[in-house]
């Protein structure tokens, strides 16, 4: 499984994530949004991973 579908352990609160779960957030440094998705987590909000979602 690719590192891009999760689980995704979150540094800040200890949680893991699914791919399903995680909040997602408008990327950052002008990453075209429709390519790329920041996740994060839903308990805490901490940024887990920004991932390409985009062909």
């Amino acid at each position: 499984m690719p590192a891009t579908d999760g689980p995704f352990e979150c540094d800040s609160c200890g949680t893991t994530v699914a791919f399903e779960d995680a909040r997602r957030t408008k990327t950052m440094g002008g990453l075209d949004p429709t390519k790329w998705q920041t996740l994060c987590c839903p308990n805490c909000g901490t940024r887990l991973q920004t991932v390409y979602v985009g062909d």
